[in-house]
């Protein structure tokens, strides 16, 4: 008997987290609890656990462009989640990779700037290379507040200030940008999403503690809805979701942040 054949599958570019939390572990974990088969393309290698960040090794660019053209070449990728990215001459290549598809596929931009503890994994030129080279190819990109704020060079202290980095950050060419994370002093979180249709804000509950890989699991989410042909709106209305449930059925940590472990959409 013939075996079923892929019919979609998701591919992360993005770092491995050695702790299983965030990056290319937690976006495997959320593609599988979308149903959609996950590929992956590794940037860096880290070393770190639920406290810190100890060492990161990127990967060469030579190599990442090898995965990523290994993989568009054999799988049904219908949709792509970009992370760390670790050099400037990665990132142009990668845009120049991506703009040559056809057809075009959608591309999900995560744009990973902070670690926990404000270590950044990148710089001022990384995020003019992102802004350049990949934003203009996104159909979203998912910066969480402190993410914008070192994109825009803004404070964001209030609704009006997450909407104008919103509209700064969308002008860079991206069919839409998730702004994550505003609570200025509330109990709820607001999170934010702009295209050129308007603004819709998302208002949730906010869990207590500090948590681990949430950006990750969102972006690689609303990558996953995307692929399984959701609209952009309907994808981030369920990756909300899951991230929400996440957080609800989050295992506590050793010493550290928290894991989002425990919740599958589909059970």
């Amino acid at each position: 008997m013939q075996k079923p054949v892929i019919e979609r599958a998701v591919l992360s570019i993005a770092g491995s987290d050695s702790c299983g939390g965030s990056g290319i572990q937690a976006d495997m974990n959320t593609f599988a609890a979308f149903g959609v088969y996950g590929a992956s393309v590794i940037t860096a290698v880290t070393a770190r656990n639920t406290l810190e960040v100890r060492a990161v090794e990127p990967v060469s660019d030579r190599l990442i462009l090898d995965q990523v053209e290994s993989v568009m070449e054999d799988l049904p990728i219908s949709a792509i989640k970009i992370g760390a990215l670790p050099s400037v001459a990665g990132i142009s290549v990668l845009g120049e990779l991506l703009s040559s598809l056809n057809p075009r596929i959608p591309v999900v931009v995560d744009p990973v700037v902070i670690e926990p503890r404000g270590k950044e994994l990148g710089g001022e030129v990384i995020l003019e290379a992102l802004q350049n080279h990949l934003f203009p190819l996104a159909t979203l990109i998912t910066p969480n507040r402190e993410e914008a704020e070192i994109l825009t060079g803004k404070k964001i202290l209030c609704m009006a200030d997450m909407e104008s980095a919103a509209r700064e950050l969308l002008a860079y060419g991206s069919d839409g940008v998730f702004l994550k994370g505003g609570s200025f002093g509330s109990r709820e979180m607001i999170d934010l999403l702009l295209t050129g249709e308007g603004t819709t804000t998302y208002t949730h509950r906010s869990f207590e503690g500090l948590f681990h890989g949430t950006g990750c699991a969102l972006s690689s989410a609303v990558a996953a809805g995307l692929a399984r042909g959701r609209a952009l709106d309907e994808a981030v209305r369920e990756a909300v979701d899951y991230v929400q449930q996440c957080l609800g059925h989050s295992r506590a940590p050793m010493k550290g942040r928290a894991g989002l472990l425990g919740f599958h959409p589909n059970n």
